[in-house]
């Protein structure tokens, strides 16, 4: 790809290094720095002027990276191809980045059994697909009068999930409804053990 980078392409990266890149070839304001070679040798101090005509007489470009340090560190090598390599890495790095998908579970603080595990088995999968998860206790008329059987159940729920889940946010009342939030713990769905709900998940399909 770099082959068919002209003239014109070096220029544009150069361009881009005076906005937010180090400095290149002219660029460069120190009148010495510490060279380090294309193959990544030390070569030692040297004024930039003479730095600066090595890299040209190997057809690539004097790239400040080190500015800060006393002498500047430069180094010779094809700015086109570091600026792609980085940029490349950079985007690469920004796709791996997954956005923590936030899902919520609503409860009732008189919730029966069945019910709670079926609300239980959903958690669990939000969380094994990697999101966290917003728990709401439901409160209606009379039962306001008793937050804890709110928080029991949402102690009860962090209790059964400890193995695969870490609680972010302690629970809380707002209003009419109480929140807690948990987040799946990083490697804790490697390995499925034995009656865990990904039995039924295969059952369902």
């Amino acid at each position: 790809m770099f082959a068919a980078l002209g003239a014109a392409e070096r220029g544009r990266c150069r361009e881009i290094a005076r906005n937010d890149g180090p400095r290149v070839n002219g660029e460069i304001t120190s009148r010495t720095c510490r060279l380090i070679g294309v193959d990544g040798s030390q070569l030692g101090l040297f004024g930039v002027r003479d730095a600066l005509r090595i890299a040209q007489e190997q057809g690539l470009d004097l790239v400040e990276i080190a500015p800060n340090a006393n002498p500047p560190v430069c180094k010779v090598l094809d700015y086109s191809k570091y600026k792609y390599e980085q940029d490349r890495k950079a985007k690469a790095a920004r796709k791996n980045q997954a956005r923590v998908e936030v899902k919520e579970m609503k409860f009732r603080p008189k919730i029966d059994v069945g019910d709670y595990e079926t609300k239980k088995a959903h958690v669990m999968r939000f969380l094994k697909k990697g999101a966290k998860v917003k728990i709401t206790i439901m409160f209606r008329g009379r039962e306001m009068a008793h937050p804890e059987q709110g928080r029991i159940v949402l102690d009860r729920l962090a209790e059964d999930l400890k193995p695969w889940a870490t609680v972010e946010q302690q629970p809380l009342m707002e209003g009419r409804n109480m929140h807690m939030l948990i987040a799946p713990i990083k490697g804790a769905f490697d390995v499925t053990p034995e009656g865990d709900e990904d039995t039924s998940e295969k059952k369902e399909k």
